[in-house]
């Protein structure tokens, strides 16, 4: 799978619900759009698990620096 940025998998996996939503996805195309969908919110799933790791990782180090008081 390419790399996709959040916003890409997010508005791929929009346009599958639609599909399906206007039934526009015969049975055949179904197995397919769902195994899609699978791998997009996995991938949604990592980027927001990183994000929130870097996230963290800024607010420990803005705590490490930032003297006690007692």
């Amino acid at each position: 799978m390419s790399t996709l940025t959040y916003k890409q998998a997010t508005q791929e996996l929009e346009a599958i619900l639609k599909a399906i939503e206007n039934d526009d996805v015969d049975v055949d195309e179904l197995t397919q759009k769902v195994q899609r969908s699978s791998e997009l919110i996995k991938l949604c799933k990592q980027k927001l698990r990183s994000a929130e790791d870097a996230i963290n990782q800024v607010f420990k180090d803005i705590n490490c620096d930032t003297p006690e008081t007692e």
